[in-house]
């Protein structure tokens, strides 16, 4: 069973980006696990398979083949949805990351505008490094957003390109 972290904490609080962030995070190493089971219990499946063949029941290694692949479909289903999951949560960590850099350039930029009303020359100087370092910081982002983004758009890629 599914227990979503995040429905407990908003009982507490309104959640926030983070939150979802941390939800999809942890619902992705959840798909993961149960693929993880279903594969076992298909090892399990085929074991009995083998075994009721050897004791030459054909019809109860048939019932133990179809619960095999059963299994099988689990785990590629489960571990698809996983790796979906995983690339939502990239592009939404992106898009916090994104969301914060802008904030802090508008916060810099008002400042910036305070400040070059006083002609201050060094309180202008101060705030302009904090506004190169501001566009350097969007820039360092935005390339690892780039990044992100490039390695989860990955995840998309056709079947037949990957083979």
């Amino acid at each position: 069973g599914f227990v979503v972290f995040g429905e407990v904490m908003s009982f507490f609080s309104k959640p926030n980006l983070e939150d979802e962030l941390f939800n999809l995070k942890f619902s992705a190493k959840q798909l993961a696990r149960e693929s993880k089971k279903a594969e076992k219990e298909m090892d399990k499946e085929k074991a009995k398979v083998k075994k009721a063949m050897q004791e030459g029941k054909t019809e109860i290694a048939q019932i133990h083949a179809s619960n095999a692949i059963m299994h099988k479909e689990t785990a590629i289903n489960m571990l698809k949805m996983s790796s979906r999951v995983d690339a939502v949560a990239a592009k939404l960590g992106a898009s916090i990351k994104m969301q914060k850099v802008t904030g802090s350039l508008a916060q810099v930029t008002k400042t910036m505008g305070k400040v070059l009303k006083t002609m201050d020359l060094g309180k202008i100087q101060r705030e302009m490094d904090k506004f190169e370092k501001a566009f350097e910081d969007t820039d360092v982002m935005a390339s690892t957003v780039m990044g992100t983004m490039d390695s989860s758009t990955s995840m998309a890629t056709p079947q037949s390109e990957i083979d």
